[in-house]
């Protein structure tokens, strides 16, 4: 178990230099120290525009705060991304083109090397008292939006990271009230 706090998450150029992401944790590639296996990130988007390509990578994205996004994808459809919190998943290889909607937005986002492992994003919602309990295979990772949530004894703050490897199951509790983001990143079994 390791807990990750804005002193340790960075802040990188995206890679088409049309702006900046802060990343939060970041698995390396077993095979090619450049590229990564896994990356959980979030941006501020300033400007309409094209999306960076990543082949071979399964992305989701959602918004955070702004009023949204339209995405033309492969310049044939176009998703309308205006409601919070709501994960649109897509491949990196895709040729996205961004506008906004009204102004800056800031989203979230996974991506996975799709040969090497599968991931999944799920937004947890507790009310006051709330307690929930989530299956923890493979690695998982728990971020927390807003409010203040506790796995027993470990405590976890907004803009917190917990990373966990193979903990079985978890019990997510808040007294006041959190959005949690959890992710589960799960290894294929032809993969290193």
């Amino acid at each position: 178990m390791r807990r990750l706090g804005p002193d340790d998450y960075r802040d990188m150029p995206w890679k088409n230099g049309g702006g900046v992401t802060r990343e939060l944790w970041k698995l390396p590639h077993p095979s090619d120290p450049a590229r990564f296996l896994a990356r959980v990130s979030i941006a501020t988007v300033g400007a309409s525009g094209p999306f960076s390509l990543f082949p071979g990578v399964d992305r989701t994205l959602m918004i955070l705060d702004g009023a949204g996004v339209a995405l033309t994808v492969d310049g044939t459809r176009e998703v309308v991304l205006d409601q919070r919190l709501r994960p649109f998943e897509f491949p990196g290889e895709a040729d996205i083109q961004c506008r906004l909607l009204g102004g800056p937005v800031r989203d979230f986002n996974l991506m996975v090397d799709r040969a090497r492992a599968q991931g999944s994003l799920e937004v947890v919602q507790l009310a006051p008292g709330e307690t929930r309990t989530l299956a923890g295979a493979g690695t998982v990772l728990l971020h927390v939006l807003e409010g203040r949530a506790t796995l027993p004894g470990e405590p976890l703050a907004r803009d917190e990271t917990l990373w966990l490897e193979a903990p079985g199951l978890l019990m997510l509790r808040s007294d006041e009230g959190a959005t949690v983001v959890a992710i589960q990143l799960e290894r294929r079994p032809s993969a290193p």
